[in-house]
């Protein structure tokens, strides 16, 4: 994730947080403002922590490019669908649900996996 980000359009700084309230955790400044998401991963269901899953590939996500000055969730899953990862199935951007209540992007991978980004 840190280099897909250091690598796109209007993005200055991309730094971890690995401790605090929000560990695991980037800090990234686009468009000249900061914006900080945590990221929490799932398991695919019956996995293990000592057992690694496996990384299955299969179509990237399909993804629609948004402005940094739009939602910053859709901004982001723009930048992680653009990245066209064939371990990535599909995004969902927090901001498009009815009754919105958070600023984030679930990732779903196609092994059963997911990845929480959740804009703090």
């Amino acid at each position: 994730m840190i280099d897909v980000l250091k690598n796109t359009p209007d993005v200055g700084m991309v730094d971890a947080i690995e401790g605090g309230p929000h560990p695991f955790a980037l800090t990234v400044t686009v468009a000249g403002r900061e914006q900080r998401w945590q990221v929490i991963g799932q398991l695919a269901e019956g996995a293990k922590h000592d057992t690694p899953t496996a990384a299955v590939h299969g179509t990237p996500a399909s993804f629609k490019t948004a402005p940094a000055s739009g939602p910053a969730d859709a901004w982001l899953a723009g930048v992680i669908g653009a990245a066209e990862s064939p371990d990535t199935r599909s995004l969902e951007v927090w901001s498009s649900r009815e009754g919105k209540q958070s600023t984030g992007v679930t990732v779903f991978f196609h092994n059963g996996e997911r990845a929480f980004l959740r804009l703090f």
